[in-house]
């Protein structure tokens, strides 16, 4: 597919790469930019990707984790995951909703939609609650994220 492309292509390898954890948004937007994709659309489908999974990871995270924690492979990372998970959630504990905001919204690793997911199902917040504060915060980070990305493009 490569760099060059039609606008489908754009929009669906930057909706594609937001979806994947870790890069997320922090990845897509500045792929989809440099794809040539104006900044305000790869923004908006960068958000849209990145929410995507995460009805299913807060539906679906705590049966995966009680159902890998049985296994000598991946018990451990499980309980290192959940360790890692409660860490974050220490921001979210104390200050719920608008904790959440802030840990989906600074665009830095180990902060985004998947972690925000796995902690709102850890600390049992309601989906209906949890999902508007995680596209606030991606709505955020989108923000920063576009920003910081047209400033690098102007430098170089």
């Amino acid at each position: 597919m490569g760099i060059s492309g039609t606008i489908f292509e754009k929009l669906l390898m930057t909706f594609g790469v937001a979806m994947v954890p870790v890069l997320e948004l922090r990845g897509a937007i500045p792929l989809g930019v440099a794809a040539g994709l104006p900044p305000a659309v790869a923004c908006g489908v960068a958000i849209l990707g990145n929410l995507l999974p995460v009805p299913l990871i807060m539906l679906l995270i705590r049966r995966l984790f009680d159902w890998l924690r049985g296994t000598s492979f991946f018990g451990p990372k499980i309980e290192w995951l959940e360790r890692r998970a409660h860490l974050k959630g220490r921001l979210v504990r104390k200050y719920r909703l608008a904790g959440l905001v802030i840990l989906v919204g600074i665009p830095l690793p180990g902060t985004g939609a998947w972690t925000g997911a796995l902690v709102a199902a850890l600390l049992d917040i309601r989906m209906r609650h949890a999902i508007p504060a995680i596209l606030l915060g991606l709505i955020i980070a989108g923000a920063i994220t576009t920003v910081v990305t047209m400033g690098l493009v102007q430098l170089f």
